[in-house]
């Protein structure tokens, strides 16, 4: 049974000064910010999507999926201005009250609303950091009682902003079918027409020993894909590389995108769902905002007949209902792609 965090935010411990245990990680999980920067490609979507310019955008693509697992895009269709007032709007809802950000505090057992880590085990380690979760697409799936009301705009610019991640999603979806030799739509058919988007903004307060907690501790996402918008000063994403952990850099107007462990089952391996984490900062808060391209629950995702033959071999079972599996791995530091592996 899941419960919830019983020393309340992460704001309301940062403010105290002191880090209780139950953030504190061992010395050989503890990150340092002076990591080198990874080099990850940048896409640009207007040549991606060019006819005549985009072989070499493609191939930029499918190396950066194999060898790092992410990339950052632009000329996404978003301007510079609307992205930070989305950070702008989401920054002004972690700064309310808490009586007001109490109003849509999420329930027991219940991923959606304002909160933190699910307690699972009395073991477990908590991350530096507080969270809205949202069930933003479809439409039909909206718990409206979660979504702020305050700031005013909040709603109206969330909607317009998931508009636009849903029709990149399926631009990259297109794109990485593409690099693959395989039809455009080979991904998306398999997700079915179910798909979910959820939408997690993250606050990581100022921490006095940011050395020894973790923003969010190392994963990869259980989703086909996820789309972040960063902080656009505070760094502290890192993606792990061999046995190596690499800084993720802020690239003004770019949002990051990264392979989650659904595609990598579509792709057969050959894309990499990328371990990740977050860190933490002394002297700056950061904010960031996720949106998850969530498969249908329903329908089985396993590696396209095209990926598979003698010299690579199928390496997963066909899994269904990947994100619940994922929740419960993820709270405990597990990774449910081991259950998917043959």
């Amino acid at each position: 049974m899941a419960g919830t965090n019983p020393s309340g935010t992460v704001q309301d411990v940062a403010s105290k000064g002191e880090v209780p245990e139950r953030y504190i990680h061992i010395e050989s999980d503890r990150g340092a910010l002076d990591a080198p920067l990874m080099a990850a490609p940048v896409i640009d979507m207007a040549l991606l999507s060019s006819p005549s310019k985009s072989g070499p955008e493609l191939e930029k693509l499918r190396h950066g999926l194999q060898s790092w697992g992410c990339f950052q895009v632009v000329n996404h269709g978003m301007s510079a201005e609307f992205l930070d007032e989305v950070r702008r709007l989401a920054k002004q809802f972690f700064d309310l009250p808490m009586e007001e950000k109490s109003k849509y505090s999420r329930e027991e057992n219940e991923i959606e609303g304002y909160g933190n880590d699910m307690i699972l085990s009395n073991q477990q380690i908590l991350d530096w950091t507080d969270r809205l979760y949202l069930t933003v697409y479809p439409k039909e799936s909206h718990r409206f009682k979660y979504w702020p009301t305050n700031p005013e705009r909040f709603r109206e610019v969330l909607h317009e902003y998931t508009a636009n991640v849903k029709l990149l999603s399926e631009k990259i979806l297109k794109a990485m079918a593409i690099s693959l030799d395989l039809n455009e739509d080979s991904f998306i058919k398999q997700y079915g027409e179910e798909v979910k988007l959820d939408a997690r903004f993250n606050f990581y307060p100022r921490c006095r020993n940011p050395d020894l907690v973790l923003g969010v501790k190392p994963h990869a996402d259980g989703s086909a894909i996820t789309i972040l918008l960063q902080d656009e000063e505070v760094e502290g994403l890192q993606f792990l590389n061999g046995n190596e952990w690499f800084n993720a850099p802020i690239v003004p107007g770019a949002l990051l995108v990264n392979v989650g462990d659904q595609a990598e089952i579509t792709s057969n391996g050959i894309f990499k769902s990328p371990v990740h984490r977050v860190l933490t900062n002394s002297e700056r808060e950061r904010i960031s905002l996720a949106v998850f391209y969530l498969p249908d629950s329903e329908k089985e995702i396993e590696p396209l007949e095209k990926l598979i033959d003698e010299t690579r071999p199928r390496l997963y079972k066909s899994v269904k209902n990947f994100v619940g599996l994922y929740f419960q791995y993820y709270q405990q530091g597990q990774r449910p792609m081991e259950a998917a592996r043959i």
